[in-house]
């Protein structure tokens, strides 16, 4: 036996060890006691920035103008009156005229993060103190603000992530992107949540009191960050506030895109979190679980049994989160496909500090910072 296949079989172990915790974390998520009905729900305001069209824009806006809640407001904001989906917001108000709601032009924003930018002129609208900060591609149920309403009844919460169903346009890359989010990138949220606590929050879509907003410097405070979401789960944290993965799950379409582009995603998702959470990254290796059993069977051939429990377990952790916890089934040939190519993108990730977004250069600074280049 040589060194390299003990030492691929420690991490395997570490790796299994890991999917059986991705197993439990879903038990305890779906086990918490039933959400209480809000005797006296709250005003909420709804914050969405707008960039142009995205794949079923209207279909995604209309399900929070069709909510089944009694006081709320919608507000929007684009860059220019040019945007396109100035005319999907301008119909779906029309066909709503009893659901309060404006729209903002910002112009363009003075720092790199635009959407920053854009919450934080929203949010100076805002006339509520629960907002909720929601992507425009999310699309949710018409109950969704109901839920949010009883999760934050509990005073001692302040802070909520809305994990999300991601499903895919046209081509195999963003199907591909897709079962990645399902099967893997809840896990690691679920596991801290088991063992430690939250905090951190996941983008698309936050639930947050403006208290805590306010205590943490305002959400310009991460203009210079890419994963601003992160970031203000983070600082919300450190302050002690109560920070929470909701049970409220939303959903997200993406668009098509061809090899290249999706590359370059893969690639800014990976050193983005390196340099935003090192030790985080580096605890990634334990998500690999196929590929590193395949490495170890490599490495020795006679172990060849290890990859029965690594394709069981790896399975079974692919289910519970996308199917039990999202309602999304695996598609096991597609599964197997993202999780080599997750964990190439993982080590290639480790090197370099630049990325490509929305066809500009920038760099990664420390801590997750950036410049453009």
């Amino acid at each position: 036996m040589s060194l390299v296949a003990a030492g691929l079989a420690c991490i395997l172990a570490g790796s299994l060890v890991y999917c059986v915790l991705v197993l439990l974390a879903v038990r305890d998520y779906l086990g918490g006691r039933a959400l209480p009905e809000c005797s006296a729900p709250p005003p909420i305001s709804v914050l969405k920035p707008i960039d142009r069209l995205s794949l079923c824009l209207a279909d995604s806006l209309r399900s929070f103008f069709t909510q089944d809640y009694r006081d709320f407001d919608l507000l929007f904001a684009v860059r220019s009156l040019d945007d396109p989906a100035v005319a999907v917001v301008r119909q779906l108000q029309s066909e709503f005229p009893q659901i309060p709601s404006r729209l903002i032009v910002t112009g363009e924003p003075p720092y790199l993060n635009a959407q920053v930018y854009s919450l934080g002129r929203l949010l100076a609208e805002a006339r509520n103190d629960l907002v909720v900060m929601s992507d425009s591609d999310i699309r949710v149920g018409n109950t969704f603000l109901t839920m949010a309403a009883a999760e934050f009844a509990d005073e001692k919460i302040e802070l909520a992530s809305c994990p999300f169903r991601t499903i895919g346009g046209p081509g195999l890359w963003s199907v591909l992107a897709a079962e990645g989010f399902n099967t893997e990138s809840l896990g690691g949220p679920l596991v801290a949540r088991l063992i430690d606590r939250v905090n951190f929050a996941i983008g698309s879509t936050i639930i947050v009191r403006k208290a805590v907003l306010n205590a943490v410097g305002g959400i310009e405070s991460f203009k210079d960050y890419l994963a601003d979401d992160f970031m203000l789960g983070k600082a919300a944290a450190e302050r002690g506030f109560g920070v929470i993965l909701s049970r409220n799950i939303v959903e997200r379409r993406i668009g098509s895109g061809d090899m290249r582009s999706n590359f370059n995603r893969r690639l800014r998702w990976n050193r983005c979190t390196r340099r935003s959470h090192p030790a985080g990254y580096a605890g990634q290796l334990f998500m690999h679980t196929l590929p590193i059993a395949i490495l170890t069977v490599i490495a020795q051939p006679s172990w060849w049994f290890i990859l029965i429990p690594a394709i069981v377990l790896r399975g079974l952790a692919a289910w519970s989160t996308s199917k039990t916890v999202l309602g999304v089934p695996p598609n096991w040939p597609r599964v197997a496909m993202q999780d080599l190519l997750n964990c190439v993108f993982w080590i290639v990730g480790f090197f370099g500090n630049t990325i490509v977004w929305r066809g500009h250069k920038y760099r990664l600074l420390s801590g997750g910072r950036f410049r453009v280049l």
